[in-house]
């Protein structure tokens, strides 16, 4: 049985996606199916850049407002959510367009799912006690000496992926690299045809990602966090939601970390990280068609054609 067709559009944050997607829209019956980790939570709005209401409104959209800020969703969760939305989408007579930037997501898509295990809520807990007791340092040289390829590829402070590796290592008894060594390439999910939107003048594009973060502030990104730490008397600097860009920088300023002016700074340049991570993703990705949003005045037209083939061919 031949794989379900799908297209794909991608591209480092504030680099025009959702307006190629709507574009596309207009000519084609197409669903979207968001490919942004971010997007998955409710009440996130103005930080994440979500389509408006209007927008929302003028194509369907799936895998948004789908989540509590208090929730995760995985790799796993959105390849299931997202195979499934793309035979739906089809059945209706209707396009799947995958429109996003979170690349672990889409490497998930592309290259099938590790055997991992999921999370485990005493392991998580003892892990927390010997952070709180020897500090993250210590978790990194424990994971320096059970899986020095991991630790060599992550951050020091990087306690999300640190304290992963060594759940699946206290799970396991195996390495996280050595999972990722044996991950074994099953047949393709999806026949997907993927355009990359990579601006190569970044001045273009950090200027774009300074614009869109003060506009974010003009439209109340600081209430809007203030309402989420109102709703959500739980919520803490280390789930998911908030180490989303911006909402990381947001908590430390209202915990007074920060002052605004800092805040502001530090917000745009993880963003400006986030979009270099990015484009790293994106270059790596084979069989993928490049258009430069800033320097091809057609690419709108020749991502469409580009479209209409896939889907019709």
């Amino acid at each position: 049985m031949n794989a379900p067709k799908a297209f794909a559009v991608l591209g480092p944050t504030a680099g025009g996606k959702t307006a190629l997607a709507l574009n596309i829209a207009q000519s084609l019956p197409v669903e979207i199916i968001s490919l942004d980790s971010a997007l998955v939570y409710r009440g996130m709005d103005i930080g994440t850049a979500k389509p408006t209401a209007e927008e929302l409104a003028a194509v369907p959209h799936h895998l948004i407002d789908i989540i509590s800020p208090l929730e995760s969703y995985s790799a796993a969760d959105f390849v299931g959510d997202c195979v499934c939305l793309v035979n739906e989408i089809h059945a209706r007579g209707c396009y799947p367009l995958i429109v996003g930037g979170t690349m672990m997501y889409f490497h998930a898509l592309m290259e099938g799912l590790n055997d991992l295990p999921s999370a485990d809520a005493a392991v998580r807990a003892q892990l927390q006690a010997e952070k709180n007791e020897y500090g993250l340092a210590g978790l990194y040289r424990c994971l320096q000496e059970v899986d020095p390829m991991t630790a060599g590829r992550l951050k020091a402070n990087d306690s999300q992926r640190i304290e992963r590796a060594l759940e699946v290592y206290l799970l396991t008894g195996k390495p996280l690299s050595e999972h990722f060594t044996e991950q074994k390439q099953a047949a393709p999910l999806l026949d997907l045809c993927t355009v990359a939107l990579i601006p190569e003048d970044r001045h273009l594009l950090h200027r774009q990602i300074e614009k869109r973060f003060l506009n974010m502030l003009e439209h109340g990104f600081l209430d809007e966090m203030h309402g989420l730490r109102r709703d959500y008397p739980q919520l803490h600097a280390d789930m998911p939601s908030m180490r989303c860009v911006g909402y990381r920088q947001a908590w430390d300023y209202l915990e007074g970390e920060t002052d605004y002016d800092t805040f502001v700074e530090k917000g745009i340049v993880a963003t400006r990280q986030l979009a270099k991570r990015q484009l790293t993703w994106l270059r790596k990705i084979p069989l993928v068609h490049t258009l430069d949003p800033y320097a091809d005045s057609d690419y709108v037209q020749t991502a469409l054609a580009l479209a209409r083939q896939h889907f019709q061919e």
